[in-house]
């Protein structure tokens, strides 16, 4: 299913998404970002959220905007905010000092030679960071893309970006759940009539 067919299926009472996926996936919409930027952001958003079929849709939709490198980067993005963002979540939310103090003994070569710019990376993980709600990466990760002199438009790009994506797939997940649940009713109904 590519994204117009996913759009397509959202029920009405998700229309807002539909228009806002549209603008936060053109350079208009992502006042500061370019396409290669919005596709990162955008994939590693939609890997963030969980939901299989709109993983799928934005990687084919940014096929021909992303290198597999760039592509590479948006996975790792994801993957390694998926571990980060538990930790340090863990260390903001328990509110010892002392667990701040303690080395995380966790890898993270993947930071240091993303397979994308810098920036690039940074507005990833931030967008990652805001969708699994860990508030010290959001922190860190915003002052470090602020001392690369990254607007305050373009970071909040990354974040509008990150919200319309997980909304998107809970939105599209209802939608699924609904429809199969729609079906299995009608097969439970035939299998009754047919005894």
């Amino acid at each position: 299913m590519n994204l117009n067919e996913l759009k397509t299926r959202l029920p009405d009472y998700a229309k807002d998404l539909r228009l806002n996926l549209d603008s936060v996936l053109s350079e208009t919409g992502a006042p500061g970002l370019n396409a290669r930027q919005i596709g990162i952001i955008a994939l590693a958003s939609a890997i963030a959220s969980r939901h299989a079929p709109l993983t799928a849709a934005v990687n084919q939709h940014f096929a021909g905007t992303l290198s597999e490198a760039e592509a590479n980067a948006a996975r790792a993005a994801a993957a390694i905010m998926g571990m980060n963002n538990i930790y340090y979540r863990f260390n903001h939310l328990v509110g010892d000092a002392e667990y701040g103090k303690l080395r995380a003994n966790l890898r993270m070569n993947v930071m240091a030679n993303p397979g994308c710019e810098k920036v690039d990376f940074e507005l990833a993980s931030l967008a990652v960071s805001a969708i699994n709600g860990c508030g010290m990466c959001l922190e860190s990760h915003e002052k470090t893309l602020r001392k690369h002199e990254v607007p305050v438009l373009t970071i909040q790009s990354a974040a509008r970006i990150a919200a319309v994506i997980h909304a998107v797939a809970v939105a599209s997940e209802q939608a699924d759940a609904a429809a199969k649940g729609a079906a299995d009713a009608v097969d439970s109904e035939q299998v009754d009539v047919a005894a």
